[in-house]
């Protein structure tokens, strides 16, 4: 399984992902399911994945490939976020096509992304694409998107992140909905990728990985934990306690 988020706030993007595809008693392994795109000073791209990986690892290959040829469209010469919404949507129906083609055994090709970036002094967007190829953006009223095994950690996002939430703030939320998600279920797993990119600067961000044993990364879900005790002794008692 996977579990990925996208935030837009007015600041900037944050993008988390964690990093396991197969989980089991004696089979873990790990993938990168976030990918970028970056054309300093003209556009920057993240593409975060969910689903098939031979599905996902394709769709980031043929994106590679028609950039490297100069394909008539591509993640280079696209106009408009929305453009380039539309070709990694294009993308994507054609390889999960391809595979389904070659495959006599019943498995399931689809796959999810989360597209995010900005092209120029447009605003950011982030927009999420389905298997059939059509997408949505995220709402004002919760600026964010979520693939994979949301919903453990959609309640802090639910709660906490604002358009005008600041980048650091949702930032710490993302990993924070990261940790709750990894902490209950098992298909999702480290080492955790976060990307912080901020508005107009059109470069790769702050990518950091974390791993399982990364001081930050314990730091944070310890203040967590104690936090959550600490809200919890403090709610309203109810009238019949002592």
């Amino acid at each position: 399984m996977t579990y990925c988020v996208a935030i837009n706030t007015d600041q900037g993007l944050i993008f988390c992902s964690d990093s396991r595809t197969n989980a089991g008693f004696d089979n873990i392994s790990s993938y990168s399911k976030m990918h970028t795109f970056v054309w300093p000073g003209e556009r920057t791209f993240v593409l975060l994945s969910s689903g098939n990986l031979a599905t996902t690892q394709s769709v980031a290959k043929r994106l590679w490939s028609d950039i490297e040829t100069d394909s008539p469209v591509n993640l280079r010469n696209v106009p408009t976020m929305l453009a380039a919404s539309d070709y990694v949507s294009s993308v994507s129906a054609f390889v999960q096509k391809q595979q389904a083609t070659r495959d006599t055994s019943g498995t399931i090709f689809e796959a999810t992304f989360i597209f995010g970036g900005q092209i120029g002094i447009a605003r950011p967007e982030t927009l999420l694409i389905y298997p059939q190829g059509n997408y949505i953006h995220e709402s004002n009223e919760h600026p964010f998107l979520q693939i994979g095994e949301m919903k453990y950690g959609k309640p802090i996002l639910d709660r906490v992140i604002k358009r005008s939430s600041p980048l650091a703030h949702a930032a710490r939320c993302a990993l924070v909905s990261m940790n709750s998600t990894v902490r209950s279920n098992l298909t999702v797993g480290p080492p955790i990728e976060l990307l912080i990119y901020k508005k107009d600067s059109l470069d790769t961000g702050q990518h950091i990985i974390m791993t399982e044993s990364d001081p930050f990364s314990k730091e944070l879900s310890e203040a967590w934990n104690q936090g959550l005790v600490h809200a919890l002794e403090n709610l309203p008692r109810f009238h019949w306690e002592v």
